[in-house]
């Protein structure tokens, strides 16, 4: 059923509150856009309080951070570039390792809390589609948990690709289809989004013009790894 109450019943499902359903009423939209409208709020623009608390957690997808950290094996050496850094703590961490790190995300309010949270890192307001970096700018490139909202992903990979230097690395951790439909990729937000079995990924990182692509898979949870 649609309408302002099955809304408001869906909003607080998502652990949204009165500030959040306020701004849906605000929005002057339609029950068409409301599924957008929520897969932009929480996750793939977040904003409003609820977002600033979920994404400047310490938690937050902490098992996705890890392992991309893991498989760059950042040092001081290094320049991170993060696509869609959210609230910064994968930045932060990369920093801590002596690594210089940038951040984009098409979020202003998560880039205003990236730059909190990693205060050393340049973060800025942009587009994956469009990096705003010279060519070879970077030694790495991580996308932690945006790569399933990619509507071009081989344009986006074939934008890393270009402002890696030579030898340049990239880790991308997302979800898998076996995922769909539970907490961890929950409808109606599966809805707007992309999943890949692992053959696919790999394909889509072999037609960015990738090379030593690699994904490895634990219960759903996804990571890609290649080189330039």
């Amino acid at each position: 059923m649609e309408g302002a109450d099955s809304h408001e019943e869906t909003l607080r499902a998502f652990g949204l509150g009165d500030e959040d359903i306020a701004a849906w009423r605000a929005s002057g939209l339609g029950d068409a856009e409301f599924v957008d409208w929520l897969t932009d709020r929480v996750a793939r623009r977040p904003s409003g309080s609820r977002a600033q608390e979920v994404y400047g957690a310490e938690d937050v997808h902490e098992w996705a951070r890890r392992a991309i950290l893991d498989a760059l094996a950042l040092g001081p050496d290094d320049r991170l570039l993060e696509v869609g850094c959210g609230g910064g703590l994968l930045l932060r961490d990369a920093l801590a390792t002596g690594a210089a790190a940038t951040g984009i995300d098409h979020s202003g309010e998560m880039v205003a809390l990236a730059r909190e949270r990693a205060p050393g890192a340049n973060v800025v307001v942009g587009q994956a589609e469009r990096l705003p970096f010279a060519d070879g700018t970077f030694t790495a490139v991580a996308m932690s948990v945006v790569f399933f909202f990619l509507d071009d992903p081989v344009g986006v990979l074939q934008e890393c690709r270009r402002v890696l230097g030579s030898a340049g690395r990239i880790a991308v951790y997302t979800t898998g289809p076996e995922l769909r439909g539970t907490p961890a990729a929950p409808e109606p937000l599966a809805s707007r989004g992309h999943f890949y079995a692992d053959a696919e990924l790999a394909q889509l990182a072999d037609r960015a013009g990738l090379g030593d692509v690699a994904v490895r898979n634990e219960g759903g949870g996804q990571l890609l790894t290649a080189r330039v």
